[in-house]
C-alpha cells in the first residue's frame, strides 16, 4: 500500500506557485538573522516541500485532491492556508458501514445538525444545503462529493459561487468500541476571520457546534432520538 507522504495531492500549477513562493519566503526569512526570520524560512520551506512532493497534509487530513486524473486538477473551495479549521470526532456504538450509508444520505444530516434546515440531493456527487444564517436570513450552497472511500471516508467541498465557501471529510474508523466519527472541516466564514470572531461572541463557536452535532447523530444512532431542537 503506497504512503500517505507519497501520494500527490496537490495540482500541478498549485505545485508551482508553492515552490516558488516558498523559495522566496524561505530567502526572505534568511536574511532577517532572527527568531522570526527563522520561522518565516521555516514556513517557505515548508511551503516549497509541499510544491516539491505534491503532497499536502492538510488536503490530507480534509481528505481532498486537486490533483485531478487528467493533469489539470480541482480548484479547491478554500486555498491552503485559509479558512477557520474545525476538527472533531465521537465514537459510536455502531458499525463503520451503518454510519456511513447514514451519512452518505445527506438528507439525514438535519436530523441531527441543528444549524441545517434542509439538505437535497441532487445527483450522486451534488446535494443543495440550506442552513440558519444570521438576522434570521438563510445560507445557501451547493457542494459536491470530491473524494470517498465506502464506509471509510466522504471529502466533500463547496461550489464556486456559494455563499460559505467551505470543504472537509467525515472518517468513520472502526475502535474497539464501536467506530470513530471524525468531522475535518474548513470554512471561510463571508467576514473572514473576523466575521468568525464576533460570531464566536454570540455563542456561535463552530467547532462547538460540531461537537454538539456529533453528540446528536451519537444519539440519533445509539437511541434512536436526538434532542437537537430545531428553529424557524
Amino acid at each position: 500500500m503506497e504512503r500517505a507522504e507519497n501520494i500527490q495531492n496537490v495540482s500541478s500549477p498549485e505545485r508551482w506557485l508553492s515552490v516558488v513562493a516558498g523559495s522566496a519566503l524561505a530567502a526572505y526569512g534568511l536574511t532577517r538573522r532572527s527568531v522570526a526570520g527563522l520561522i518565516i524560512a521555516g514556513a517557505g520551506g515548508a511551503l516549497a516541500w509541499r510544491g516539491a512532493t505534491g503532497h499536502c497534509m492538510f488536503y490530507e487530513a480534509l481528505g481532498i485532491s486537486t490533483n485531478g486524473a487528467d493533469g489539470e486538477g480541482r480548484q479547491v473551495s478554500v486555498p491552503y492556508g485559509a479558512g477557520v479549521p474545525v476538527e472533531k470526532s465521537v465514537t459510536i456504538n455502531a458499525a463503520p458501514d451503518d454510519l456511513y450509508r447514514f451519512w452518505r444520505n445527506f438528507e439525514n444530516l438535519p436530523r441531527f445538525m441543528s444549524h441545517l434546515k434542509s439538505v437535497k440531493v441532487i445527483d450522486d456527487k451534488r446535494s443543495h444545503w440550506v442552513a440558519k444564517g444570521p438576522a434570521g436570513k438563510d445560507v445557501e450552497w451547493d457542494a459536491e462529493i470530491i473524494n470517498e472511500l465506502p464506509n471509510a471516508l466522504i471529502g466533500w467541498r463547496s461550489v464556486d459561487g456559494s455563499q460559505i465557501r467551505n470543504a472537509g471529510s467525515v472518517h468513520f474508523t472502526p475502535s474497539t468500541r464501536g467506530t470513530e466519527v471524525k468531522v475535518v472541516l474548513r470554512y471561510d466564514p463571508p467576514a473572514g476571520l473576523i466575521g468568525a470572531a464576533i460570531a464566536k461572541l454570540f455563542g456561535k463557536d463552530p467547532a462547538h457546534e460540531v461537537q454538539e452535532d456529533l453528540r446528536q447523530f451519537k444519539q440519533l444512532i445509539e437511541t434512536g432520538a436526538s434532542s437537537a431542537t430545531k428553529t424557524a
